[in-house]
């Protein structure tokens, strides 16, 4: 059932659309009135997110390693792996938000006959995840010549990369192709791993589904049913809304309000699903902190500094008795009591 009710939850939001749509009058709610709710729960609900992880305390230094940290001057470390210098950090930090590094390295296990366990890499995920982000990312950059006039060079210049091969008419763009395979990837990928599949959720899915279905119902809009779809109104609609001057002119499809609500279903649920690691990475103590704890002492902005350090040895000479009642070692012992 966890493939099925996502599913019908984005077959739902079609339905909606397409239906509300065709209601006169309701074209003015699809085009305006949800977009502008949809964009104010995205804004709002990611600052939230990402203030309430910022007001989360770290009260250890935990960057996650796994190379050689800083110990002899003459004994190589890794600068990536076990990050020293705030530089490397933002090194690391780079590698991992523009080229997925942490799943580059991804390894598996796998039991074989003998008994035997086997570490092997891994690259599936990293690849899929490439194809994906950066087709969805360069969508994004695309759509941003309806909002703006005049097209900045670089939407132009990206626009004409995308779609270099000229095929057909109008031009097929690589990522259009690029989003629906990587989609397809990451999907199988919970189908056919038996271990992701088992931890899979619903709320996993569901945006599987309704990116899918937001780029299918694009490529539709653009190839194949493109009666009553006007480029230059929906440019003067996705102007209207940055400039909050909305006005619904000539009808559009209704392929179009599917398209836009199912987008506009996306922004909403953003800030709150497993999405906001887009924003979360950023603030991962066990990314962006130095491995530097031998060399400094991390100290919890947090602390109240009424509370002043309490160290073992006055920790036990405060517990003493109840430790070693409960049989707890001890490094001292209590003090023989004198005979009466």
């Amino acid at each position: 059932m966890k493939y099925i009710f996502p599913l019908a939850a984005v077959i739902a939001l079609v339905l909606i659309a397409w239906i509300g749509s065709q209601i006169p009058g309701m074209q003015y709610f699809f085009g305006v009135a949800v977009p502008y709710l949809a964009m104010a729960l995205f804004v709002g609900g990611f600052c939230y997110r990402v203030i309430q992880w910022a007001k989360s305390p770290v009260p250890f230094k935990i960057p996650t390693t796994c190379g050689q940290g800083y110990s002899l001057p003459w004994i190589k470390r890794d600068k990536l792996e076990a990050p020293l210098k705030t530089s490397e950090v933002v090194a690391r930090m780079f590698m991992e938000i523009f080229l997925f590094r942490s799943l580059w390295r991804n390894t598996k296990a796998e039991a074989w006959d003998g008994p035997k366990l086997t570490y092997e890499s891994s690259k599936w995920l990293w690849l899929f995840g490439i194809i994906f982000h950066y087709s969805f990312l360069v969508i994004v950059l695309r759509h941003m010549r309806l909002f703006l006039e005049p097209v900045p060079f670089v939407v132009s210049a990206l626009e004409f990369g995308d779609g270099i091969l000229q095929i057909g008419a109008p031009t097929m763009y690589l990522t259009d192709a690029a989003i629906i395979l990587g989609l397809l990837l990451l999907f199988g990928r919970r189908l056919v791993n038996r271990q992701v599949r088992y931890i899979s959720l619903a709320n996993d899915y569901f945006p599987l589904y309704l990116i899918f279905s937001i780029a299918v119902t694009g490529i539709l809009m653009r190839f194949f049913l493109r009666s009553g779809i006007d480029i230059t109104e929906i440019k003067s609609l996705a102007v209207g809304l940055v400039t909050f001057q909305p006005t619904i002119g000539a009808p559009i499809g209704s392929i179009f309000y599917i398209h836009l609500f199912l987008v506009c279903c996306l922004l909403a649920y953003f800030p709150f699903s497993k999405l906001m690691h887009m924003g979360g990475v950023f603030l991962s103590p066990t990314r962006n902190m130095a491995n530097d704890t031998r060399m400094r002492r991390h100290i919890n902005p947090w602390n109240d500094p009424k509370i002043k350090p309490h160290s073992y040895a006055g920790y036990e000479d405060e517990f003493r008795a109840d430790m070693i009642e409960q049989g707890i070692p001890v490094e001292k012992e209590l003090p023989t009591k004198a005979d009466d």
